[in-house]
């Protein structure tokens, strides 16, 4: 017969062997005189770490002879990722083994200006020869192996091509429907399934060609260009026509819409900084985010929406949080250079850059994380480290620690340069104020970006 005992709740148990001793922690602070700088040296000690085993650099993709100037992410898939090169090759990489999928060395004649993947996994490119060419992109089981040779000859045939007047510089593909845009002198809107465009786009006073163009993410219908007459448009596909217009101070080269906040999206200067607008206030922008010397030719923000990445004609790529105006980190190598390409892969854990020099280069987004499989206690250390690191941040040591970066040496001067002319520049209009200037005679320097908006 098998008896059951009833404990009540304050009945003790019996601790068995090999538990721990309990411990009781007096929390009261005044017993504590010391923790607080205990906890800023291991914050120091964090820091230290962190830039200790910084190694951003992953490995390269290389099999372009010429630079690399478009890049694009299969949704939904992790390893998949497509360039395109000056020489109108076109190549499907395998991230993880970093192999070449599939291969289309003469896709375009001329530069591969642009490119995208549909919702169904088929590819879309365009180049100057005036081209739309859509590819069957289909790999054995997504990415697990090579394709033979016979599967390699048949797919280098594009299943449908589109062609133009003029050449293109951005194609995009709705989210949804059987449609995709390009960008050459005017905005076209093609069916897949028609040999001509089903409208076409332009702003009536516009005399530009089209840098950029992105289809907004949740509303779909919804897209957004740079122009080379320093314009930003917003088109809506339903109605055909333009629905906002801002001349802007300085050309655009990229933009990119934030994947977590429809309304807002990013452009990339010719003045070396990058800005956020709100569509639904085009007046100024949000926010301006300055470090690069030169030129910006591409941005991309990540999945979750927080952070983006820009690539530059001063050959190092920076990475941005959403709510600080300079760069949290920047990457550079002796052999990159100008970067015309840049995207976040769909997990959020590395960035893809493609630069004149024909390679294709995987970074890290968190410069010192761990690769491969990392335990609990891992996983939580290093939780515990940043979180120090973010407290104690504007601590003077901790925050040096945290800020330096070794840059080339001509960067840096171009850099000690610009802050020298954004000093003067601040001085004169301080001297301006100080000499009795009304208020609308001296502008801040974010409400100078837009010059004209048009409805």
């Amino acid at each position: 017969r098998i008896s059951v005992l009833h404990h009540s709740p304050s009945a003790h148990l019996p601790s068995r062997s090999g538990d721990p001793t309990p411990i009781s922690r007096n929390l009261d602070p005044l017993s504590h005189p010391f923790a607080k700088a205990r906890e800023r040296a291991r914050a120091l000690n964090a820091a230290k770490l962190d830039r200790m085993f910084a190694k951003p650099f992953v490995g390269s993709l290389d099999g372009h002879i010429d630079g690399v100037y478009s890049l694009a992410k299969k949704p939904g898939i992790l390893n998949l990722i497509a360039s395109g090169a000056g020489d109108g090759g076109i190549i499907v990489h395998d991230l993880p083994t970093r192999t070449k999928l599939l291969r289309f060395p003469a896709a375009h004649k001329g530069v591969v200006s642009g490119l995208c993947f549909t919702e169904d996994g088929r590819l879309l490119s365009c180049g100057v020869d005036r081209l739309v060419k859509l590819w069957d992109a289909k790999t054995t089981s997504d990415g697990d192996g090579l394709l033979d040779d016979e599967d390699s000859r048949a797919s280098r045939e594009p299943l449908a091509t589109f062609s133009g007047s003029t050449a293109f510089n951005a194609v995009d593909h709705h989210r949804s429907d059987q449609l995709f845009a390009t960008g050459s002198n005017v905005v076209h809107i093609w069916d897949e399934n028609k040999s001509s465009p089903i409208s076409t786009l332009s702003f009536p006073t516009s005399t530009e060609g089209i840098t950029a163009l992105k289809f907004n993410w949740s509303e779909s219908s919804v897209l957004a260009t740079t122009g080379t007459d320093r314009t930003f448009t917003l088109y809506d596909i339903r109605t055909a026509k333009a629905e906002r217009r801002l001349v802007l101070n300085f050309r655009c080269n990229a933009l990119s819409w934030n994947p977590t906040f429809p309304t807002r999206i990013l452009l990339a200067s010719e003045d070396h900084n990058l800005y956020t607008f709100d569509i639904r206030n085009l007046s100024k922008p949000t926010a301006a985010y300055r470090g690069h010397v030169a030129a910006v030719m591409s941005c991309d923000w990540s999945p979750t929406g927080n952070e983006f990445a820009s690539g530059g004609w001063d050959r190092t790529l920076r990475i941005w949080r959403e709510q600080e105006r300079t760069s949290r980190d920047i990457y550079h190598g002796k052999r990159m250079q100008r970067i015309f390409t840049t995207a976040y892969t769909n997990d959020s854990r590395f960035i893809l850059t493609g630069s004149d020099d024909g390679n294709v280069r995987i970074w890290k987004a968190q410069a010192s994380e761990r690769l491969g499989v990392s335990h609990g206690r891992d996983v939580a250390a290093r939780q515990y480290r940043n979180k120090l690191r973010e407290q104690w941040k504007n601590d003077v040591e901790v925050g040096r620690i945290n800020r330096r970066r070794y840059l080339p040496k001509s960067v840096y001067r171009a850099a000690q340069t610009k802050i020298e002319m954004v000093r003067a520049r601040q001085d004169r209009e301080g001297r301006l104020r100080e000499s009795g200037a009304k208020e609308g005679d001296v502008k801040t320097e974010i409400s100078k970006v837009v010059i004209q908006e048009q409805d």
